[in-house]
């Protein structure tokens, strides 16, 4: 029962803010035209993703200290009180801060079904709940745009964040009986550290949105981050251990998620515009990213065996190879309908995601002490999210400086695929250093 509580608590969280992020794609439009200022248009998501994206790894540390259920009841909590203000906003402005507040709160629950998990249930389990998780991506996918419709045409757009309230009061409750397994280590928490890291991560990612200046922005953000390591080197409890990264394994698979995240991770942003554009309504244009959930599942729940059959370096080199061939399908895409190529392509895609989320998250749990699972998974979390943000600014600005549509589209699934052989060619080298160490051992 203990189990099943707090299962049932991360879904609801897990299910409110996924379809938070997919429902403000198809409803900002309308939110921008009765607030105003349109300026702001783009900050009203970059704020929540970029708090999200900063607080992750933070949240992640601070539960490896003071335990998972603390850290996940306050986000849960933060989220609510986000939620609670966007939908008084009166102005863009106060949408932008009050957006903020929500991304802080999404930030302190969205690593945390991988972390628990890795608390509660041995390897070979972790796929299938893994898988789980992920199948409210794919509900969220189709439940957003007809709630999204709804809420503006019987209601009003505020309902899009009112409705997050009882699910977040739902998710505390299952969650308050819930007795925690891993105990945790407590220390110091190194706070000039962690304000370093927000304000560098902040001016880096600053660059997604800002019109000018990107150059001043990403050398203030590197400046940063450089005072970042150099305070967390001298502090007793640092907020990522920097010996955490001198794990080669660890180290590469951030690097793996970041770059696999960069290049094809966006598809399904961009996807439901090419089919809108090619007359396929709101509905089946976001229908069609079930595809990817599909086959993040069907892959995702046998991952927890296969990798204790077959090794992590060798799953993560399938997974590079799966994605690497779906940029190279999305390059024959069609200048007409193309719905059920769409399809296929998302299945394959959603299951080399559903390999490399699900294998490196268990094996950057498997690599580390019980006290380092948090961080070693948040930052796992940190590099798809970063990655996430990087790879779908760079698509955006391809699409918006093409010629046409569909030169656009193919310029910028050009680009993930390029970037998914690199991905792939860092996994090879991975997997045959793997191979030569093994060899080595056996002589």
């Amino acid at each position: 029962m203990n189990r099943l509580a707090v299962m049932a608590s991360i879904v609801l969280a897990v299910l409110i803010s996924s379809m938070d992020t997919t429902i403000m794609n198809t409803t900002m439009p309308r939110i921008s035209a009765e607030l105003g200022n349109t300026k702001l248009y783009a900050w009203s998501f970059a704020s929540y993703m970029i708090l999200c994206t900063i607080v992750t790894p933070l949240s992640g540390r601070v539960s490896d200290l003071f335990g998972r259920k603390k850290v996940l009841a306050t986000g849960i909590l933060v989220f609510l009180l986000g939620s609670m203000l966007c939908g008084t906003a009166t102005s863009m402005l106060q949408l932008v801060i009050y957006r903020g507040v929500q991304g802080i709160g999404a930030g302190s629950m969205i690593a945390f079904p991988s972390i628990i998990a890795g608390d509660l249930f041995a390897v070979e389990a972790r796929g299938k709940i893994q898988a789980f998780f992920t199948a409210m991506w794919g509900i969220a996918a189709v439940l957003a745009p007809l709630l999204g419709s709804f809420f503006l045409e019987q209601l009003s757009w505020r309902w899009i964040f009112y409705i997050n309230i009882p699910i977040c009061l739902a998710s505390l409750l299952l969650l308050l009986p819930y007795r925690e397994v891993y105990q945790a280590k407590k220390s110091r928490i190194n706070y000039p550290g962690s304000l370093l890291f927000g304000l560098g991560i902040g001016l880096l990612l600053a660059t997604t949105v800002v019109t000018s200046g990107y150059v001043y922005y990403t050398a203030a953000g590197l400046l940063v981050l450089l005072l970042f390591v150099r305070n967390e080197r001298r502090h007793p409890s640092p907020i990522v251990p920097l010996g955490l990264l001198q794990n080669g394994s660890i180290a590469w698979m951030i690097m793996n998620a970041f770059l696999t995240c960069a290049a094809l991770f966006g598809t399904s942003s961009y996807v439901p515009y090419y089919l809108q554009k090619h007359g396929y309504s709101l509905f089946w244009s976001g229908f069609a990213l079930i595809g990817m959930s599909v086959g993040w599942i069907v892959v995702g729940v046998p991952a927890g065996k296969w990798i204790l059959r077959y090794g992590y370096r060798r799953l993560l080199l399938i997974g590079n190879g799966l994605l690497a061939l779906s940029g190279l399908l999305l390059q024959f895409l069609p200048e007409t309908g193309g719905f059920w190529m769409v399809c296929f392509i998302l299945v394959l895609q959603g299951s080399a995601f559903g390999l490399l989320v699900t294998v490196s998250v268990i094996a950057a749990q498997m690599l580390v002490a019980a006290d380092q699972k948090g961080i070693s998974t948040s930052l796992q979390v940190f590099a798809r999210n970063i990655g996430s943000a990087v790879g779908v600014t760079i698509m955006g600005a391809m699409l918006t400086q093409a010629p046409e549509f569909m030169t656009g589209i193919r310029h910028l699934f050009l680009y993930g695929f390029i970037v998914s052989l690199v991905a792939l060619a860092s996994t090879a080298i991975l997997y045959m250093q793997g191979a030569r160490v093994k060899s080595e051992a056996g002589a």
